[in-house]
């Protein structure tokens, strides 16, 4: 990642899956901007961004397309070429991440596509003009609970569903231009937005005991994912949903110890 620069959407903290996205990318060279939502999350990621080396920190709302313009301009200006974006966005109403699915409502559904899903492609249309004449990768988050019922997933699921096919049309939309289009879908991680799921330590420990490796994703082994992507060595890699799990995803029940 020698001589490569992009941006990092969606650090809360040091535990989050963007940080060790970000970590990983700047431990093999890259240099890095991130995007932050309010002052708090600000200061958060102030001292975190301190850390590997970058002082470029831009307050970005994703539901907001004044904002992402401002967001991009500033990163344009600084940056008139990138060669990544890790967008580590999601969000739905805590409140509807237990219980049945049938009880989502209109107005969380909506705000959960939104952010989750659509966000991706506001911001693929806005980091296409900074890689079209060199090329790049854009890489988003997902989780299993797109294609199967995880419980309490609920809403999210639909969205993640959502945001992998938007992965699928804007890898070929953006393929003739150089541009990769991939999502990493992590396992349950102990992060904030997955604590805020519904059963969360319950779903960790049955995916660290049934998982073919026996252990749930580590941010580390997250962040190498998020590295071959984004570096020469995933030139070839586009469309792409590719699991860090464990080999959880295999499985058609639990091990026959914990049946």
């Amino acid at each position: 990642m020698q001589g490569k620069r992009g941006l990092v959407m969606g650090v809360a903290n040091d535990r989050s899956i963007a940080w060790g996205i970000a970590k990983a990318l700047h431990d093999a060279g890259a240099e890095l901007a991130f995007t932050y939502q309010g002052e708090a999350f600000g200061k958060r990621l102030e001292p975190l961004a301190q850390s590997v080396g970058s002082d470029f920190m831009v307050d970005a709302d994703v539901t907001d397309d004044a904002s992402l313009d401002r967001a991009f301009d500033e990163l344009a200006a600084r940056w008139p070429t990138i060669d990544f974006v890790i967008h580590a966005v999601a969000y739905s109403d805590k409140s509807e991440l237990t219980g049945r699915f049938l009880n989502t409502s209109r107005a969380n559904f909506k705000n959960s596509m939104d952010i989750s899903a659509y966000s991706f492609i506001e911001v693929a249309r806005r980091a296409y003009p900074m890689m079209k004449e060199n090329g790049g990768s854009l890489t988003t988050l997902t989780y299993q609970g797109s294609n199967r019922v995880v419980p309490n997933y609920n809403v999210m699921g639909v969205a993640k569903a959502a945001l992998e096919a938007a992965t699928r049309y804007l890898a070929n939309d953006l393929g003739p231009d150089g541009i990769r289009v991939n999502a990493i879908s992590p396992g349950p991680m102990k992060t904030l937005a997955g604590a805020a799921i519904g059963g969360a330590r319950k779903t960790f420990r049955h995916t660290e005991d049934n998982a073919p490796m026996r252990a749930n994703a580590t941010l580390q082994a997250i962040g190498g994912t998020a590295v071959y992507l984004a570096s020469d060595a995933g030139a070839c890699t586009s469309g792409e949903i590719i699991r860090v799990d464990g080999g959880f995803h295999v499985l058609g029940m639990p091990q026959q110890d914990n049946l």
